[in-house]
């Protein structure tokens, strides 16, 4: 976060700097707040202080103008919309704080909201990255198989990695070409499978599952681990990771982002949101909606890219 110190010739005046003392000490013992939620108020409130100064104002005398100007200046010099936030935090506190001591007579960040903080956009794969992942496991032995039919069972229904690791034989339905997945709070959605996808579980349950671990034929786990149980997500988090590296993906990969590559492919293809929401079990189509975001980034990119004018 960007973060301006203040200059040693503006130092905090006595008055500032006994006040903000006392705010803190208050906010430790009424409230039990962290060190470091205590170091981030008095490091916001001091350089308020300072700015202030230059003003000819002190923290008492600052009023709402003066509160705005400096949260304006903040932002011109590069400060984030979470650090605005987190300074519009501390300056609010500290006012309600002198208020109810008698140090203000009114308070001036009362009516100042905090910037809106947008929900990140997720992290995700290109088309071609998903291919190389894809293509990456050594499919010559038995685990390269499972690790080639996880990956591609994960991309082609967007499965949470607790999904995909639970999954059972019986709930892929080869003749209908449909998963029965068992999502958040046991609720069941049924998600298509494309035929790549199922020509790889095939070939894996034939040729790779047979000979992973001590499965047996009244194992009903779909993916085993060397141990013949069901894997762990620490595992696959280390088989995703050491295939993205022979991959060449350079990019820092999570099992998450094949769902989120899943989503953005769907929606960059003009699939309906609404069917989006299904297939990813989310309960609310707000959640579903971030990816209309990730597309129209996309776009941006790409105009910004090849358009002449761009």
């Amino acid at each position: 976060m960007p973060q301006s110190a203040a200059p040693a010739r503006d130092p905090v005046n006595e008055q500032d700097r006994s006040l903000i003392d006392q705010f803190l000490a208050d906010q430790m013992l009424e409230r039990g707040l962290s060190a470091n939620t205590l170091s981030a108020y008095g490091s916001d409130l001091r350089l308020f202080s300072v700015w202030s100064g230059r003003q000819g104002t002190t923290l008492p005398e600052a009023g709402r103008g003066e509160i705005l100007a400096y949260l304006a200046e903040r932002s011109r010099e590069g400060a984030s919309a979470r650090t605005a936030g987190r300074i519009t935090s501390s300056v609010r506190r500290f006012y309600a704080w002198a208020m109810q001591n008698g140090v203000v007579s009114e308070d001036p960040a009362l009516l100042i909201d905090a910037p809106r903080i947008g929900r990140p956009l997720p992290k995700s794969l290109t088309e071609a990255e998903v291919e190389a992942l894809l293509d990456a496991p050594d499919e010559g032995n038995p685990s390269g198989l499972r690790d080639r039919a996880m990956l591609e069972l994960m991309y082609a229904c967007g499965l949470r990695v607790s999904e995909l690791i639970g999954l059972d034989m019986d709930q892929i339905n080869f003749n209908l070409g449909v998963l029965r997945v068992w999502g958040k709070g046991s609720k069941e959605r049924m998600v298509p499978v494309g035929e790549a996808a199922l020509e790889r579980v095939r070939h894996y349950i034939n040729e790779g599952r047979p000979y992973i671990g001590q499965s047996s034929a009244q194992d009903n786990t779909l993916f085993l681990s060397p141990r013949g149980g069901a894997m762990t997500r620490q595992a696959f988090w280390y088989i995703i990771r050491r295939h993205a590296e022979r991959a060449g993906i350079g990019k820092s990969l999570s099992p998450h982002m094949l769902r989120h590559a899943f989503a953005t492919h769907l929606v960059n293809h003009d699939a309906d949101l609404r069917v989006v929401q299904l297939l990813l079990g989310h309960s609310d189509l707000s959640t579903t909606q971030i990816y209309t975001h990730v597309a129209k980034a996309r776009l941006k990119t790409l105009h910004a890219e090849h358009h002449p004018r761009g």
